[in-house]
């Protein structure tokens, strides 16, 4: 079945830098685009970044733009969110995704935390 496990996370200071990965399971990983997305503490869960699986093209929101860099590894099967010159405002679990016809999977978050 289709699996995402998140790493990657932790506390870090305002201003510097985390990677988080993505390990996907139970697909083709290299046939799907994949995403990142995020909750904060009483938010709706966004989207911030995206990448293409055939023109490796990215996508991300306005307030990521320029900070983070989403990437992928079709022979790790691997996903990746490098965050640059965190926020406090970033502090939020962070959770890969992959839509796979009409059913979107999650994996099960990572926390990350910001502090000013």
């Amino acid at each position: 079945q289709v699996q995402l496990v998140e790493s990657g996370g932790g506390l870090v200071q305002a201003g510097g830098s985390l990677r988080l990965s993505c390990a996907a399971s139970g697909f083709t990983f290299s046939m799907y685009s994949m995403s990142w997305y995020r909750q904060a503490p009483g938010k709706e869960r966004e989207l911030i970044a995206a990448i293409d699986h055939t023109s490796g093209i990215t996508n991300y929101i306005d307030s990521v733009k320029g900070r983070f860099t989403i990437s992928r590894d079709n022979a790790k099967n691997t996903e990746y969110l490098q965050m640059n010159r965190r926020k406090p405002e970033d502090t939020a679990v962070y959770f890969c995704n992959v839509r796979i016809n009409e059913n979107y999977y999650w994996g099960q978050g990572t926390q990350v935390t910001v502090s000013s």
